[in-house]
């Protein structure tokens, strides 16, 4: 586990030397290259034959030429020892991405190539898949689409907006969003990370901000790699953030340097209470990023829960809800949204749940859309329970698009996304069968429960009515459990 640097010194090699020939020596450092989350790359290379511009194939692993007297092995995902009966490393299990054989799969999926070959047809009629669209700004690429806890297809919320070629911000950034970052751009993540200045964390729970830490870190790596001096980074979100960064800086290792807290609830509508060091921090990021405004509105979740509304000189607007219920503060803030990216945590069907976890379900994620008049709508931060594809209700349209990790996207080419539907469910046929099934079943058990109801009982949408008051005042009290 030494540095690279320390490796190759002199003093450790002879080090090393005296173990003599016999012993092998297992690298564990900056340098080792390997393939991690294997199920990730199969999913983006069968979506990638859907679209190859919004479903970008993932970076290879690229392997670093070793030095000629260079000895040792380096590690690897599922690498073995074997002690007996004969010494010998066995890499049987190591993992490899075969593209090929998860094209071949895919393809052979029944009615694949078909809803394939039309969806193509249709976007050619329409003059829609070409790469005309390549290089428009914002580009909005998906890092986290699911929620609760990381899954192996998909990770928890985290959205990289490119808003210029120069600068990009991150909307939230739970754990294992540098690990995403490292498989959309490879060896390029370290430009990336030195692109990014401005961080919006919404609230504080573990699935939106624990992966702020290394960001940071690789950050500054970044900007050392590309020969950048050190900015810090501006971090907006809730003031309860800071406890936690606080704690860590004074138990664990130095962080606070990395960055510059601007609070979230110092940029809602008609606050004048920003202090001149924050003045001074946002004028610098508006700047920077050519933003006409940035601000945020409290909303329906737990307590100091925030959206964000993004407003760019040259006219576009890009709202991001965070976690929430339908909320008519978002709405007044998200007026003509170019584009509204909006949590859908629950199918339809599970409006109670969804009212206990202070989460939308997806049509009423549609239905503030709607309501806000955006112009196109991205549903976001699915439960786990939908690992593939969610289930589609009566209210998709033309203007609804479901996002995926590492999915890319710009003002240009989203109104593709809707048409991508059908490949999309033949794919994902099992998967939706399944999550089908389980409502039907769920429905049968509902009726049967109202059956069985005495007739003096309450009515079920009385009892929704109270729930959903019950939850707007003690809303920002619960715990988010998917």
């Amino acid at each position: 586990m030494t540095p690279e640097s320390i490796l190759h010194s002199s003093r450790y090699w002879h080090w090393m030397k005296q173990f003599g020939p016999q012993t092998e020596h297992l690298i564990l450092n900056e340098n080792t290259s390997t393939l991690h989350n294997l199920r990730s790359y199969k999913i983006q290379t069968q979506l990638n034959l859907v679209h190859p511009e919004i479903f970008p194939q993932l970076a290879n692993v690229q392997k670093k030429e070793e030095r000629p007297e260079f000895f040792g092995v380096r590690g690897e995902c599922l690498l073995k020892y074997q002690l007996r009966p004969k010494l010998e490393w066995q890499r049987d299990a190591v993992t490899s991405n075969n593209t090929e054989e998860f094209v071949k799969e895919a393809m052979e999926l029944p009615g694949f190539v078909e809803a394939l070959e039309n969806c193509k047809l249709t976007l050619k009629l329409d003059g829609a898949f070409t790469g005309e669209s390549k290089g428009q700004y914002p580009e909005v690429i998906f890092l986290g689409t699911g929620s609760a806890v990381p899954m192996k297809t998909r990770n928890v919320s985290s959205t990289l907006v490119n808003v210029s070629p120069s600068h990009s911000l991150l909307l939230d950034c739970g754990e294992g969003t540098f690990g995403q970052l490292h498989r959309h751009y490879g060896e390029n993540v370290d430009e990336v990370l030195s692109k990014l200045s401005a961080i919006f964390v919404s609230h504080i729970h573990a699935d939106h901000h624990t992966g702020l830490l290394n960001i940071l870190f690789e950050r500054e790596r970044g900007l050392v790699t590309c020969g950048k001096p050190h900015t810090p980074v501006s971090v907006i979100g809730p003031p309860l953030l800071m406890t936690w960064l606080n704690q860590y800086h004074n138990h664990c290792q130095d962080i606070l340097h990395h960055m510059n807290l601007i609070p979230a609830k110092y940029l809602t509508d008609g606050t004048e209470a920003l202090s001149l060091k924050n003045k001074n921090l946002l004028a610098s990021f508006l700047e920077a990023y050519q933003l006409e405004q940035f601000q945020t509105c409290l909303v329906r979740h737990c307590r100091n829960a925030y959206a964000c509304s993004v407003v760019h000189r040259s006219g576009w607007k890009l709202v991001y809800s965070g976690d929430t219920m339908p909320c008519d503060a978002l709405v007044q803030m998200g007026k003509d949204a170019s584009l509204l990216i909006h949590e859908a945590t629950l199918e339809d069907g599970l409006e109670e749940e969804a009212i206990e976890k202070t989460h939308s379900t997806t049509s009423q994620a549609i239905g503030v859309g709607m309501k806000m008049n955006a112009n196109f709508i991205m549903l976001n931060h699915f439960s786990q329970r939908y690992a593939k594809l969610p289930l589609f209700s009566s209210d998709f349209s033309e203007k609804v698009g479901i996002s995926f990790d590492h999915m890319r996207i710009n003002l240009g080419n989203v109104r593709t996304v809707p048409k991508l539907v059908n490949p999309l469910k033949v794919l994902f046929a099992e998967d939706l069968e399944e999550l089908e099934e389980r409502r039907e079943k769920r429905e049968l058990k509902q009726m049967r429960e109202m059956e069985d109801q005495p007739n003096g009982s309450q009515p079920v949408a009385n009892h929704k009515r109270d729930l959903e008051g019950a939850s707007h005042t003690m809303g920002n009290k619960r715990l988010k459990a998917n």
